[in-house]
This record gives structure tokens, sequence and C-alpha cells, in this order.
């Protein structure tokens, strides 16, 4: 008996740890099966990149055109399958814009062009090239860019990209590489900025050296020039002092016509009662690549007030106040009550003096 209460815990022991190897052998077969998708996504990569006139790649990232109205710009997109499995393919070229955080942006492959990504055609005329490339295969194609007659001056962005797209769980994937593309057409360039919107609110802190301005404006592009905006942003004092380091933004390209709505919390700024939060716009240049330079932008400069009182404090000071008024309201009705006192004790004193007197009197007759 006392050798089988040793036997059954041995045994359950190792029942238990063949139990913990299965589960371990389990969980490690199963965490190795998601990583097959990133090893498809490698075997289905492509790219797209300007070439030269042999096709061979150069050290172009972009496509920049300085084109009048109805001139014809030829050049050369090299298009590769850098992944290990065939792959279809279609090219084309669409309209560029900004998107909601700035960045350069293309439109969705349904969306119809109507500037400078409608004036893309390849060879035969085509608007879109569809075909299949092996492994490893690249592709060099000629297209032109033209410019319509009734073209305006400025620049006029697009892209030409590289679509991809595999089935997968049943739904299509689609990948798009995109290169971007400038045509700038000569004529009266305006490169300027705006400002729009600009608004400011302060939130306190228990410490009143402490707090943040919040800042909310949106920044435009007004001209017909794709410009790099800088943001400078302060925080000054009713008189003028600087309360916090300049705070310096560079915001990407914003093409003509495009704006962004921006939010930014400033601080640590103390509680000085009102304070003015000042942004400074300029930009950087012109970076598109065009030869045919633009004007530079002219600074454009904003400001917002704000209250930024310190409740805590006057708080304290409408208490610290009540106190005094009741205080010296107590005192004056204290001071009230005791010469109302004083009034009625000579009274009374004089009142019993006068009756002793008439007693005294009454007394002697």
């Amino acid at each position: 008996m006392h050798s089988l209460s040793w036997v059954a815990p041995a045994r359950l022991l190792r029942r238990g740890a063949l139990i913990l190897l299965a589960a371990t052998l389990v969980a490690g077969i199963f965490s190795i099966v998601p990583a097959a998708p990133a090893h498809a996504a490698d075997d289905e990569a492509i790219s797209g990149a300007p070439c030269d006139d042999d096709g061979e790649l150069d050290d172009r990232s972009r496509f920049t055109y300085d084109a009048a109205p109805g001139q014809k710009v030829s050049d050369c997109f090299r298009v590769s399958n850098t992944g290990t499995v065939a792959q279809h393919v279609v090219i084309y070229g669409t309209d560029a814009f900004n998107t909601e955080d700035g960045s350069f942006g293309l439109l969705d492959a349904a969306a119809e062009p109507i500037d400078a990504g409608s004036w893309v055609r390849f060879a035969g005329g085509d608007h879109r090239l569809e075909f299949d490339l092996a492994p490893g295969q690249s592709r060099a194609l000629r297209f032109a860019v033209t410019v319509p007659d009734d073209a305006t001056p400025g620049d006029h962005a697009a892209g030409l990209i590289v679509s991809a797209q595999t089935p997968s769980d049943q739904i299509l994937i689609d990948r798009r590489i995109g290169t971007r593309l400038y045509v700038r057409v000569p004529g009266e360039l305006q490169s300027l900025l705006g400002i729009a919107g600009m608004t400011g609110s302060y939130s306190s802190s228990v410490n009143p050296f402490e707090g943040t301005a919040t800042v909310n404006l949106t920044v435009t592009n007004e001209g017909n020039v794709a410009l790099a905006p800088t943001l400078v942003l302060s925080v000054k004092s009713f008189f003028g002092a600087d309360l916090i380091e300049r705070r310096l933004e560079n915001l990407p390209e914003l093409l003509p016509g495009a704006s962004r709505s921006l939010t930014y919390d400033l601080g640590p700024v103390g509680q000085w009662g009102f304070v003015s939060a000042q942004a400074s716009l300029f930009s950087r240049g012109d970076q598109t690549g065009a030869t045919e330079l633009a004007p530079p932008a002219p600074q454009i400069d904003r400001e917002a007030g704000m209250w930024a009182v310190p409740w805590l404090l006057v708080g304290v000071l409408v208490l610290l106040v009540l106190f005094l008024l009741v205080r010296r309201w107590r005192r004056r009705r204290d001071d009230r009550r005791a010469a109302e006192w004083m009034a009625f004790t000579q009274a009374e004193a004089q009142r019993a003096a006068a009756e002793r007197v008439e007693v005294g009197a009454g007394k002697g007759a």
C-alpha cells in the first residue's frame, strides 16, 4: 500500500509531461504557418522606374518636364518582375493629389484622370497596357506626354502606376507601385501659400506655469506651383515676450490648390492671462526639378489670441476677497452692536441714577 501511494503521482507526472510536450509541438506548428503570406508577398514583388533611351535604369526617381501647350514629350518607363512567380501587370497614368496627411497620392484605378494623368499615352496611343512578366523579366515601355492646347500655366502632377493583382483567399489583392510625374507649363507662375481658419485654445494645469496652447489651422497652396511648406510656431505673452521655444515643422510637398488641416499642442505655456499663438509660413522652394524656376513664395504670418487665465489663483483671490469682506462686515456689525450695548448700558446707568435721586428726595421730604 505504501508503494502504491508513490507510483500514482509518478504516472501523473509522466502523463502531464507528455501532454505538455504535445501542446508545445502543436503551438509550434501553428506559429510557423502564418509566415507563409510574407514569403508569398516577396515572391510577387514588382517595380517601376524611369529609364534611358536604351531601356536601362537611370538616376531619376521621378519624371519632370517643362512643356508648353501643344508640346509632346517622349520618355521611357521600365517595369520589372523582381519576384519568383509570373505576374500579370497593368500600367497606366493617373492624376495626383494630396492625402489628408499631406502625402503624395494617386487616384484609384476606377477614377478617371482629368489632368496630367490623362496626357500620358503609350505606344499605339493606348492609355493602359497589360502584359505578363516572367520572374526576373523586365520591359522598357516608351510613352509620350502631350500637353493640351488649353493647359493652364503651372505644375500639373500625375503618376505612372504599375499594378499587379493576385487572388488570395477569395479576395483580389492589388499591389500598386507609383512613380511621380510633373509637367510644368510655362506662363505666369505663382508661388503662394496661405493660412486659413487659424484658431487657438488654452488648457490650464494645476501648476500655473504649465499649460497647453492648442493651435488649429489650414495650410493652403493658393498658387499654381507645387511647394514644400515650412511652418514656424510660437507663443507670445501680451507684451510680446516668447513663452516657448519656436517650433519648426517641415510639411510634405503641397500641390497647387491643395490644403491640409493641422493641429498642434504647444507648451508648456504659463497662465499669463492672455497669450498669442503665432504662425509663420514660408516655402522651402520648388522641389519638382523643373528647369523653369518659379518665383519665391512670400512669407505668411498669422496669429490667434487666447485667454490663459490662472483660474486656481483667481479662485484663491476670490476666496481671500470674500474672507476680507465677510471679516469687515462682521467687524462693522460687532462694532455697531458694541456701540448699541454701550448706549444701552449708559442709558440704564442714567436711568438707575435718576431713580436713586428720586428715592433720596422722597425720603428727605
